[in-house]
């Protein structure tokens, strides 16, 4: 099992660091100040090709596999772009625009995958409900079928990119079966079909600059054809998700470490009490190693994910459980103690760690709470 980045990978992360630093993170605070969406981020992230990596050229995509598509995740992380962004971005390429791919029809895949992959269409996935969240089996969205079209009814919760967003992916249950993981499809609704309407925008205490709202569907008509794989199959489906939400996604916590560490570094440095840098007490030395410590582990359980997928290995969701739970929960000490760090600075806008800091908190909710991961461990061991 060989995790090492070939010379070409090595020089696309340091070109996508450089990337990001000159065009994104200039604009990153004052967006997130404003809790808006960075169209100009995004429009530039389409142009340099990052909103569709892993899809054929053919279609718009890069061609790259599946550790390239990690690693520039990553490297956004680390070049300091904000939580939102990254994650407006992994809800779009790898929620909707992949299972799109992977289950469409050539059709689908032609009309929908050339505009998501340039980021003139934005896409979401809409997958949680009021009353259904990490028990995925118990959403009740319903679609019936109506001659040539399907009629959607149900309100989905917490859709990230639901307020911009120009396609959906949405999981509703088509079978007579009021609970469980059978009967489960999934539909592509686009922007505009009436009955399908934006409910109220939701303020979250972190990745404020991704957008993410309610989506409602009142006897919303969809032409049969918007029908994305087998009828029935929804619920697979949605778990093949789970690849992408804990490899690729989970990328940019890795990333934002290593910002972290070398911000960490600096301040300690330049930072002197009692006559001396802060760096040379003991205390400061050991919060800093945690954050290292955390980083190497967490980038080792992604890269595996990220390497079995590329060699065609099924997924084992143990793996995948694990490692969403260790960035989830273990990176929620390392990024207090970095804010903790920079002492009443780090509690002020000015200074991003206190923006790092909200946006780690989502780490152990979204994607699968972490008590959800120690259920599906403690079941699959």
């Amino acid at each position: 099992m060989d995790f090492s980045l070939t010379e070409e990978q090595l020089m696309f992360k340091e070109q996508v660091i450089k990337f990001a630093r000159k065009e994104i993170v200039p604009r990153v605070q004052e967006h997130d100040l404003r809790s808006e969406f960075d169209f100009e981020s995004w429009r530039k992230l389409g142009e340099f090709g990052l909103l569709g990596l892993h899809f054929p050229e053919e279609l718009g995509g890069g061609g790259s596999d599946v550790m390239t598509a990690v690693v520039a995740s990553e490297a956004l992380g680390e070049a300091g772009v904000d939580g939102g962004l990254t994650l407006s971005l992994g809800a779009h390429t790898y929620l909707c625009a992949d299972t799109i791919f992977a289950h469409g029809t050539d059709e689908q895949r032609k009309r929908y995958i050339p505009k998501l992959a340039s980021g003139e269409w934005i896409g979401c996935m809409g997958l949680t409900e009021p009353g259904a969240g990490s028990d995925v089996a118990s959403l009740r969205t319903r679609a019936m079928r109506q001659g040539d079209s399907w009629v959607l009814n149900g309100t989905k919760m917490f859709i990230t990119n639901g307020p911009i967003a120009d396609v959906a992916v949405v999981y509703a249950r088509t079978g007579q079966s009021a609970a469980g993981q059978e009967g489960i499809s999934a539909f592509i609704v686009e922007k505009g079909t009436p009955g399908f309407a934006v409910g109220r925008k939701l303020v979250k205490m972190g990745v404020r600059t991704s957008p993410t709202s309610e989506l409602i569907f009142e006897d919303c008509v969809i032409p049969v054809e918007n029908l994305l794989g087998q009828e029935g199959a929804g619920f697979f489906m949605a778990m093949r998700t789970v690849e992408w939400d804990r490899s690729a996604l989970l990328a940019p916590f890795v990333g934002g470490l290593g910002y972290i560490i070398e911000r960490c570094c600096r301040y300690a440095q330049e930072r002197h009490q009692f006559g001396r840098p802060i760096a040379s007490f003991q205390a400061i030395r050991h919060k800093i190693a945690d954050v290292k410590i955390c980083q190497e582990a967490a980038r080792s359980l992604i890269y595996r994910i990220a390497w079995c997928k590329d060699q065609g290995r099924p997924l084992n969701h143990l793996e995948a459980a694990v490692a969403k739970l260790f960035v989830g929960d273990w990176s929620l000490k390392p990024m207090n103690d970095a804010m903790v760090l920079f002492g009443g600075y780090g509690y002020c806008h000015e200074y991003d760690v206190e923006r790092i800091f909200r946006d780690s908190r989502i780490a152990p909710i979204g994607g699968g709470t972490s008590d959800i991961q120690k259920v599906l461990i403690s079941r699959l061991m």
